[in-house]
């Protein structure tokens, strides 16, 4: 049965010790396939992400990751912890910039957020549905530079046959990578204004801003979201303000 609660964990939250398949990447060799994997497509997408399953299908140009306490949450908590913030301060009428400019705001622990609510729904069905559109939001994102080929396509559906991933989860990202790039469908599916944030978000999340192309895409989810500008730059402020640097061992 696919799961898309537990393939999103896998997707943002990989790294979270409570979680029950994120833990699959985390046995002997699970870490090294990952790591191999981000070698076979080190050419494939960018954004932050460099655990879980998202470190397979998203790569890491950007060389930054989820810092402080963000990750010890589901991946779905996650994307609405940092909606919830940027939408608070939006609505405060906050600075966008003191997300990123604050050293103490740099060290706030996430927190969650607020239960049934839009950015965390308490039924298992509206879970579900909203699972499934943060998955669709950030495999579009993925594409948005266009160069996910047919080859590209199928190193990483080999190297999804050695994860511990189910055939349903398999097909899904595998029916979503193919499908044509369609940001007019991606943001059809937000319900609320909530939604629509934390499907902006998670797309930041899966993508290299410094892209042009990429950065175009956004522009147009962000346009056909009917986001306010102001709060696409706290949301951008709040995801930036949420990374820290990866740190690069020396062979």
């Amino acid at each position: 049965m696919f799961d898309a609660k537990s393939l999103l964990d896998q997707f943002i939250g990989g790294q979270n010790p409570q979680g029950n398949r994120g833990n699959a990447f985390r046995g002997a060799g699970g870490r090294d396939l990952l790591q191999q994997a981000g070698n076979v497509l080190s050419g494939f997408g960018g954004g932050a992400l460099t655990g879980g399953l998202a470190g397979l299908l998203l790569g890491s140009k950007g060389g930054r990751k989820l810092a402080g306490n963000a990750l010890t949450y589901g991946g779905m908590a996650v994307a609405g912890a940092l909606a919830y913030r940027a939408y608070q301060n939006y609505q405060a009428g906050k600075d966008p910039r003191s997300a990123t400019t604050s050293a103490a705001a740099a060290q706030t622990s996430l927190l969650p957020p607020p239960a049934d609510t839009p950015f965390n729904p308490a039924h298992e069905a509206d879970q579900q549905s909203l699972g499934r559109n943060l998955l669709r939001a950030m495999i579009a994102a993925a594409k948005a530079d266009g160069h996910i080929d047919a080859a590209e396509q199928a190193n990483i559906f080999a190297q999804m046959d050695k994860l511990n991933v189910s055939a349903e989860d398999k097909i899904f990202v595998m029916d979503e990578l193919r499908k044509p790039l369609d940001v007019d469908a991606v943001a059809r599916t937000a319900r609320t204004p909530e939604e629509a944030a934390e499907i902006y978000t998670v797309s930041l999340l899966a993508i290299d801003v410094d892209n042009p192309s990429e950065r175009a895409y956004l522009a147009l989810l962000a346009a056909r979201l009917k986001l306010d500008d102001r709060l696409v730059a706290h949301l951008h402020s709040t995801v930036d303000g949420a990374m820290e640097p990866v740190k690069q061992t020396v062979a």
